[in-house]
């Protein structure tokens, strides 16, 4: 399996989430456009690689939030509060337990995250 470069692409993506909300409330992030955009964007980045993860890679890590990853996707494909709100539920806490489960997981599997050729 080539998964290292996903999980490396997941990783950047929900740091960079976490990065931008670090000190922003829901209001603060609902009001800043460019913010909302960006995490929005980071968001669906995480979204379309972790959709893109073999079968067998989901069974391995049954702890990740598969259905709510696909959820979030869908509410966050529409326009409206529904997609704010989503992408706010996402960073808040989809993108901390997931980032938190590929530690674990490259702890128990480093296989799985290693380069290889």
């Amino acid at each position: 399996m080539f998964t290292a470069p996903l999980f490396k692409l997941i990783e950047e993506a929900g740091e960079g989430v976490l990065m931008l909300l670090e000190d922003l409330q829901e209001a603060e992030f609902l009001r800043s456009r460019l913010t909302r955009l960006e995490v929005l964007r980071q968001l669906h980045t995480m979204a379309d690689t972790l959709g893109a993860l073999p079968p067998e890679v989901r069974t391995a890590m049954p702890e990740l939030e598969w259905d709510g990853w696909r959820s979030a996707a869908a509410a966050m494909a529409a326009e409206g509060a529904q997609r704010d709100e989503t992408a706010w539920f996402a960073a808040r806490s989809l993108v901390p337990a997931t980032l938190s489960w590929l530690r674990v997981y490259r702890n128990a599997e480093p296989a799985m995250f290693e380069y290889r050729a």
